[in-house]
């Protein structure tokens, strides 16, 4: 198989996770989104704009983030088929979790949209737990695979807010 055959399997099989990943999250919202009777809120109208652009912003992050885990890091996003290569390019210069970031943006735009707080409280409760499996699984695996280079990584560029990487 070729490089490029290599590469173009890699991202058809990070969209194939994507895809999944993104209609278990729709569907979770959609079954939390029950709650808002109970919840007794709804945001206003005039954050649907914001939502629109949360959502579409974050669709592009994760989007582009998958593309590089398979042309750059021949891999997916998947813990069961992770990139083989150290990816530190594209959004990941400038933040460590850029696909988890993208995936709450989706969430808080369109919990906006729909004008739902459950879909907002459910994309807070996405990023607790994505903190959480960050800090106790990801990382410490990422240092194991990939030894110096990630944990030189860790130190210079920021895991959840993006600012540019020191040199």
């Amino acid at each position: 198989m070729t490089a490029r055959a290599k590469a173009a399997f890699s991202v058809l099989r990070g969209i194939i996770v994507a895809t999944f990943f993104t209609l278990l999250l729709c569907g979770l919202a959609l079954e939390v989104r029950r709650l808002d009777p109970l919840l007794g809120f709804i945001p206003p109208q005039w954050l649907c704009p914001a939502g629109w652009f949360l959502a579409l912003a974050g669709g592009l992050l994760a989007a582009y983030c998958v593309v590089i885990f398979g042309l750059r890091g021949q891999g997916t996003p998947a813990p069961i088929d992770p990139p083989k290569i150290f990816v530190v390019t594209g959004p990941y210069r400038y933040m460590r979790n850029p696909m988890y970031v993208g995936a709450i943006c989706i969430l808080l735009g369109a919990g906006l949209i729909v004008r739902s707080f459950s879909i907002v409280l459910l994309a807070l409760t996405f990023w607790a737990l994505a903190h959480i499996f960050v800090l106790f699984y990801e990382e410490p695996s990422l240092e194991l695979r990939f030894g110096e280079s990630y944990a030189q990584y860790r130190r210079q560029v920021s895991r959840w807010i993006p600012h540019a990487r020191q040199r």
